[in-house]
């Protein structure tokens, strides 16, 4: 393999046959996708570890808390890929529908999200203190109240570098959306491969450019745990 040579037509594609556009196109579409998919994680995950957390003394709680079982199992026990799938080629065959396919991966992912980021927010709930929700009781408050204003922001400061990571791993999971056609950065990279016949070196960059990504949200996830333990000073 003649290094020189692969570079020079990775080069001639990238740069003069302006390859990097559509490099930019992937790179906002990846981020795009994680972004609002851990948005939507996030709340998904809010709501259904607060359910799950509740008091099961009532029956209507205990199904709801089965139904958010179900949910968390098969989102977790299925690979995300093949959610992707089905959400793309299946659901909208049997309903007549047609999706978007980049609307199609922030609705997946973000479901996706939801389930693992549950078990998150789960036990940064039940980390804790348990008088902070007596406290909020005793001072006239509901449950729905506390739960919202007192113990979440306190459980969410506690699992930033969780969420951190999980922000982290929807990014590099985000390579697989080009299976429902959508433009990200694998794809962008794999097209100036299919160009020049010649994989290494695209491949290599693309490697390189999830390496910045991933320090770059590392760096800013370490930042906010800075900031969020000078705050509580």
């Amino acid at each position: 393999m003649n290094w020189q040579t692969s570079f020079a037509e990775f080069w001639r594609i990238f740069a003069e046959q302006e390859g990097y556009k559509v490099f930019l196109v992937g790179l906002g579409t990846t981020m795009a996708i994680a972004t609002l998919g851990l948005l939507i994680g996030i709340c998904v995950g809010i709501v259904i570890a607060a359910i799950k957390v509740l008091p099961k003394y009532k029956k209507v709680t205990r199904v709801f808390q089965k139904i958010c079982d179900f949910y968390v199992a098969a989102f977790r026990g299925t690979p995300l890929v093949v959610q992707l799938l089905l959400a793309y080629y299946v659901i909208p065959g049997i309903f007549g529908i047609s999706w978007p396919a980049e609307n199609v991966c922030v609705v997946v992912f973000g479901l996706n999200s939801g389930a693992y980021v549950s078990e998150i927010m789960r036990s940064g709930i039940l980390s804790v203190d348990p008088g902070q929700m007596e406290a909020g009781r005793a001072l006239g408050l509901s449950y729905p109240v506390t739960m919202l204003k007192i113990v979440i922001p306190q459980a969410i400061k506690n699992i930033i570098p969780t969420l951190g990571n999980e922000y982290i791993s929807l990014v590099k999971e985000t390579s697989i959306v080009s299976f429902v056609t959508a433009t990200d950065i694998f794809k962008s990279f794999k097209e100036i491969g299919d160009a020049t016949y010649e994989y290494v070196v695209p491949y290599l960059f693309m490697a390189l450019v999830y390496i910045v990504i991933v320090l770059i949200l590392t760096l800013l996830v370490k930042l906010l745990e800075t900031w969020l333990r000078r705050s509580e000073k």
